[in-house]
């Protein structure tokens, strides 16, 4: 019977444009009340409302990127913790999953402020050394999709196993020496990775154009503005031929003179 719902689920989604991705076996709004988001998926309130941590709507000031409107409250809510936590998710069919954890750095401004791990059934570092902001920014949705198999009591992630007790797997974030871990929001799909809705890519950066100064260099042989003004050390060509005109008027009586004799 829930195989043939969530197959309808699927079937509402698909005619509605949006994708189908699975079958659902936990989702929750951490820090916050119960939402449905635009794939269909039901998140439950916090289980540990009143209980660990601190519960947080914080972000509820930013608008979120990289999520449709309906979804923003995913990220704007979070808990966090002084001190390591995390959730039981009740799991003990054999299969393939995936665990999808959200994020949103909604209080720093600057990266290394936050910086944290995340463990899933206490041996398998799934998320290290996580910063939200060198990731993302401030106030930009981010999700960590950790895809994981168990088989016969047992769970395997990247080459390791370990055991499961209780019918129930932990995913834990871990206390470090920057800040507090936190989680926004999470579920557990069954399938693979490929059928899962993924986020669309970050938008590029604005490229600073870099304006050099150019220096203008005037040419040498430029002449200044205005009227050309008259050197007062250029030489007369009227002076230059003063003397040769008084020997000629000089001479000419003397040759005047001998023609008489």
């Amino acid at each position: 019977m829930r195989l043939i719902l969530v197959l309808c689920a699927c079937l509402l989604s698909l005619l509605n444009g949006a994708q189908c991705i699975g079958q659902i076996v936990y989702a929750v709004n951490c820090g916050g009340d119960a939402h449905t988001d635009s794939y269909g998926v039901h998140y439950e309130r916090d289980p540990l409302h009143n209980k660990i941590g601190i519960a947080s709507d914080y972000g509820k000031r930013l608008q979120i990127g990289r999520v449709s409107a309906n979804d923003q409250i995913l990220y704007q809510t979070e808990r966090y913790h002084t001190n390591t936590f995390g959730y039981d998710i009740p799991l003990n069919t054999d299969g393939e999953y995936v665990l999808v954890l959200k994020f949103c750095e909604v209080y720093f401004n600057a990266p290394d402020q936050k910086v944290f791990d995340v463990v899933l059934n206490g041996d398998h570092t799934i998320v290290s050394d996580l910063d939200i902001f060198d990731k993302v920014g401030r106030g930009v949705a981010h999700d960590e999709y950790v895809p994981f198999k168990i088989t016969k009591g047992k769970l395997y992630f990247n080459g390791e196993e370990s055991e499961i007790h209780g019918n129930k797997i932990r995913v834990e974030f871990i206390k470090g020496y920057k800040d507090n871990p936190k989680i926004n929001a999470m579920y557990v799909a069954r399938g693979r990775l490929d059928y899962l809705p993924k986020l669309p890519p970050l938008e590029p950066e604005p490229i600073d154009v870099i304006k050099e100064d150019v220096n203008i260099v005037q040419p040498k042989n430029r002449r200044p503005s205005g009227p050309k003004q008259p050197d007062p050390y250029e030489m007369d060509d009227s002076s230059t031929m003063l003397p040769v005109f008084i020997a000629i008027g000089a001479f000419i009586p003397l040759l005047f003179c001998l023609c008489k004799l």
